[in-house]
């Protein structure tokens, strides 16, 4: 995560959060508190206004979106994907979903129940009835 990024070689080795102990699931708050805190232990509250936040989520996405614009269409789950390339994606969309959170946090919206409700929203919008038979990206729905 920027704000005096340093560059790390991807052979380090990361200690792992729960001691060798199974991981439970991780929630939005459970990340929204890892951010605040990380943040503030480092000063960059400072820095993360909305707008540079999202300018850093922008620019997070486009390191994701790097990864794949050369390999053309991509089947599900990435079979023929090297290990290596997987665990660089995660980082990379684990940016993005850092980021995001952050940016939530920062804006006084609550990302689970604005998800939630965008669901909602688009399954009035475009019902099952509607959208049933449609198989094609150029088709209306």
């Amino acid at each position: 995560m920027k704000g005096g990024e340093v560059t790390m070689e991807r052979e380090i080795e990361v200690p792992n959060p729960n001691n060798g102990q199974p991981c439970k699931s991780v929630t939005l708050e459970d990340l929204k508190g890892k951010m605040a805190d990380f943040a503030k232990g480092r000063d960059w509250d400072q820095f993360h206004s909305p707008r540079n936040l999202l300018l850093a989520l922008v620019g997070e996405v486009g390191e994701l979106s790097e990864i794949f614009q050369w390999k053309g269409e991509v089947p599900m789950k990435l079979p023929d994907w090297k290990e290596e390339e997987k665990l660089h994606l995660g980082e990379e969309l684990s940016d993005v979903l850092l980021y995001l959170v952050r940016l939530s946090d920062i804006c006084g919206v609550d990302l689970g129940k604005a998800a939630l409700r965008k669901v909602e929203l688009n399954a009035i919008k475009y019902s099952v009835k509607q959208c049933n038979g449609y198989n094609t990206a150029e088709q209306d729905v």
